[in-house]
């Protein structure tokens, strides 16, 4: 058979196979099945075995075996011997996964965005609290120098060096108070902003408090005042809370119920 021929599986096999296209693959099929399990189209409970992955999705026993680990380790698969592959329901899966989170932003945004805002409220005003009294003089400046980058970002409306901008001030801010898992947080703030601005609830021009906001949380910062730290932070996500209300407004908190 010709390689204009070949199926995706059989291209996949092929010596000729480079690994950038098997790369490729593996990431279609990979994030494929998972808005497939979070969506529900495979609900949990159900039963799947890897050839019907490779006959369903048109891709080589290798690639699935890739994916297979993938799903695995984040808890939405369960493999059980003479059986199959079980989906797993969400209480198992590793839900601040950068992964996991994309998926849901596809499939259940509203739901998503709700989650991970509430959990942004919880969480940034501590981390900002602990950078004000923990923070290295280094990161302190870093991040008056994010603040002024948003500033001037989001008085040009270029949406995407705020949003850089914004993700990278949320990380600084997070990992400059020595807690680790405060700064394991940050790949969750980077998927939260980008789905923000993904979803189109980000104006071109940030409004103004905002944006002093953020200076205010630097300055606090740099000064080791704990108390106006969060407090500045807790305004930044209490808007952000706010904004967002309307979009999760009519999505029940115990679906199915």
């Amino acid at each position: 058979m010709g390689e204009e021929n070949q199926t995706p599986a059989e291209a996949a096999d092929s010596p000729k196979s480079s690994p950038e296209n098997r790369g490729n693959l593996h990431e279609t099929l990979r994030d494929q099945v998972g808005q497939d399990i979070v969506s529900g189209r495979l609900a949990a409970g159900t039963i799947i075995k890897a050839e019907d992955l490779r006959a369903r999705y048109d891709v080589s026993l290798s690639v699935v075996r890739e994916v297979v680990r993938v799903l695995e380790s984040l808890g939405m698969l369960q493999p059980i011997r003479r059986v199959g592959l079980v989906v797993l329901a969400m209480s198992e899966w590793m839900l601040l996964d950068p992964l996991v989170i994309r998926w849901r932003m596809t499939e259940a945004p509203a739901r998503q965005l709700r989650s991970l805002t509430e959990l942004r409220v919880a969480i940034e005003p501590e981390a900002a609290g602990l950078a004000a009294q923990y923070a290295p003089a280094e990161a302190a400046e870093e991040i008056m120098g994010l603040a002024a980058r948003m500033r001037a970002s989001g008085r040009q409306g270029d949406v995407e060096a705020f949003l850089e901008a914004d993700v990278e001030f949320h990380r600084a801010v997070l990992g400059a108070g020595g807690n680790e898992l405060f700064a394991a947080f940050d790949t969750v703030i980077g998927e939260i902003l980008a789905g923000r601005t993904g979803a189109g609830l980000m104006p071109k021009f940030p409004h103004p408090d905002a944006l002093q906001w953020h200076f205010d949380v630097a300055d606090a910062i740099g000064g080791q005042d704990p108390a106006r730290a969060k407090d500045a932070m807790a305004k930044i996500v209490a808007k952000a809370d706010a904004e967002m209300g309307s979009v999760w407004a009519d999505e029940p908190r115990h679906p199915g119920s």
